[in-house]
């Protein structure tokens, strides 16, 4: 569970074959190497990426969304799911900074297989944070990614970034998902370990196209992490979210 509450010239032939397959790989999918998983540096990208917070520790990982507002994260709905207040949202913590500031998470939209069951395919939600002197958070991260539904498992490389509650930094790895079932895709990443439920998978494009969490509330180990395939319920509730 990622929450707290993976003959001589033939020689030559083939080694400049795998080379040309991994160069070409890392011009499509995003820099490589894949399934490495090491601390992310902070850039325009990660920035967008926090912690949320609880009573002053991050037990989940959030990441802004674009929206009309500009006031939109989303996460996994387990991680909205456990009370009616008290959570923050620090985008691009690191080391007990909070360079963009804390920002009070306010209302929440989860899907309804998800609040009245807590159906595992729906393990996906929104949530609105307050403005700070009339800016919304996109205006002070510098934008948001953009949430897609409806992307093929596996069409495209992804990068996930995340916060182990063991650490005060996030971490990040690039990977291609695979289908865990017609509605779980799963990614091999070591150490996205608690803390990471959340943590969205971007895309070359800054697509979130995958939220950890869904089967096993994103995994029972910390080096394979799963993802709702988001389809038409996932878009739907952003629709609604962005209404808001």
């Amino acid at each position: 569970m990622k929450r707290t509450p993976r003959p001589v010239l033939y020689a030559v032939v083939v080694l400049l074959a795998v080379t040309l397959v991994a160069s070409e790989a890392a011009a499509d999918d995003g820099a490589g190497p894949f399934g490495v998983t090491a601390v992310a540096a902070p850039t325009a990208r990660t920035a967008l990426v926090g912690a949320l917070f609880a009573s002053g520790r991050h037990f989940c990982t959030a990441s802004v969304v674009d929206s009309p507002q500009r006031d939109l994260i989303v996460t996994a709905a387990h991680c909205l799911d456990g009370g009616s207040g008290g959570l923050e949202f620090a985008p691009g913590y690191r080391n007990g900074h909070a360079p963009y500031g804390v920002w009070p998470v306010g209302r929440r939209l989860l899907p309804d297989r998800w609040a009245e069951g807590e159906d595992e395919d729906s393990d996906v939600a929104f949530a609105v944070v307050a403005d700070r002197d009339g800016e919304g958070v996109e205006d002070v991260v510098g934008g948001g990614n953009r949430f897609v539904a409806g992307t093929a498992t596996g069409a495209t490389a992804v990068t996930v970034t995340g916060y182990p509650d063991s650490r005060e930094a996030p971490i990040s790895c690039t990977n291609k998902p695979t289908a865990h079932s017609r509605t779980q895709q799963r990614i091999d990443c070591p150490d996205f370990s608690g803390g990471t439920s959340g943590s969205p998978w971007v895309d070359g494009d800054g697509e979130v196209v995958g939220v950890l969490g869904g089967h096993e509330a994103g995994g029972a180990t910390a080096d394979v992490s799963y993802s709702v395939v988001l389809g038409a319920e996932a878009a739907e509730l952003y629709r609604d979210a962005m209404r808001i």
